[in-house]
């Protein structure tokens, strides 16, 4: 059973930090998910008609990103916060991707409540997993490109286990090994806030709404959370 854990650096660094892992295991991904076809739906409905608009760059959600982004050397309008690239996408062409069910739910829950939010094949990460500042000498193959090797730079924010990093600059890009497909059976979903005192009830929120999408089609789901206060949770 592998933990999530909170460096104190970070924390430190960003002391509104609250982190929601929602577990599911006993997944079946290749089974229809009609509640998270209508959750799409809905969305790209509401685009269209104009009575919702996802967060942009000028959202106190996604600027708080965009700051954390540039404390630690990224630029974020050349790399994106997920849940950034997502709105922007889903603004431009109308409509978001479909990947595969439990990929295609966490990613309406995202672009719905303006939070990131990513997932990791629990059969494929290796020990725990720690939020952490990369120390430059890691490697990342970056989702979708099996074949490329990057090394963030010393400071950038990381997932990491003990084989590598699994996503880059927080929450920008997952890695290729731990990536959701319709076979994965054990899967734990991240949805993040950097300012838990004014957002916390929309990651609860968010939390519980991505629960209620994974719940009819898993054996078994759970929520806990990471933050300053609670700096580990197991999953």
């Amino acid at each position: 059973m592998p933990s999530f854990r909170l460096d104190p650096a970070v924390a430190e660094a960003f002391p509104g930090t609250l982190i929601a892992l929602v577990t599911a295991t006993g997944v079946r991904g290749g089974e229809p998910w009609p509640r998270t076809a209508a959750a799409l739906d809905e969305l790209e409905r509401q685009l269209a008609d104009g009575s919702w608009q996802p967060a942009d760059e000028n959202d106190p959600r996604i600027e708080a990103w965009h700051g954390a982004y540039r404390s630690f050397g990224t630029n974020p309008r050349r790399i994106r916060p997920s849940v950034d690239a997502l709105g922007r996408r889903l603004v431009k062409q109308g409509a978001l991707p479909r990947i595969n069910p439990a990929v295609d739910s966490y990613n309406a829950v995202s672009v719905r409540h303006g939070l990131p939010a990513g997932a990791f094949d629990l059969d494929h990460v290796t020990g725990d997993v720690v939020i952490r500042r990369a120390d430059g000498t890691e490697s990342f193959t970056p989702l979708g490109e099996p074949d490329t090797v990057e090394t963030p730079k010393p400071g950038e924010i990381v997932y990491a286990d003990t084989t590598g990093v699994l996503t880059r600059h927080w929450n920008h890009r997952d890695a290729h090994r731990t990536r959701v497909t319709e076979g994965s059976t054990r899967v734990v979903f991240v949805l993040e806030t950097l300012h838990a005192d004014r957002d916390g009830h929309l990651l609860t929120a968010a939390a519980r709404e991505l629960r209620d999408l994974l719940t009819p089609h898993a054996d078994r789901t759970a929520v806990e959370y990471v933050g300053p206060a609670q700096p580990r949770a197991d999953v």
